[in-house]
């Protein structure tokens, strides 16, 4: 099992590659095999080719995270962040819960966010 240091440390990479417009980087954090529920709900997203397209579409939409609070670890295999997403025209507030594999690789990626978190 990773870290929690390991673990807080991923997801600031997250937030920071994501940031640099840097889709690889952050699809790099992810398993072959990796899930993402994003919003969860939705149907998932499985595999890099997927979580690589979903970033890049992402990136590209002009999206920018901010961390709302510390990262938080767990006693377990995950962490988790809430943040904003600012889109142009568009504010969602999010908390995403990442699952990690004993190689330290992100495994499930759950965004938790509905309508009323989402501000025009």
């Amino acid at each position: 099992m990773p870290s929690q240091e390991h673990m807080k440390q991923a997801l600031q990479t997250y937030v920071d590659a994501f940031n640099a417009a840097d889709a690889a980087a952050v699809t790099s954090l992810y398993a072959d095999d990796a899930v993402i529920e994003d919003p969860v709900g939705h149907p998932p997203m499985t595999g890099r080719a997927a979580i690589e397209e979903f970033y890049t579409n992402a990136i590209a939409s002009g999206a920018k995270l901010t961390l709302d609070t510390p990262i938080r670890g767990s006693h377990g295999d995950r962490a988790a962040m809430a943040f904003t997403i600012d889109v142009p025209g568009m504010r969602i507030r999010a908390i995403d819960v990442m699952t990690f594999n004993s190689e330290g690789k992100i495994t499930q990626m759950q965004a938790h966010w509905g309508p009323n978190d989402i501000e025009t």
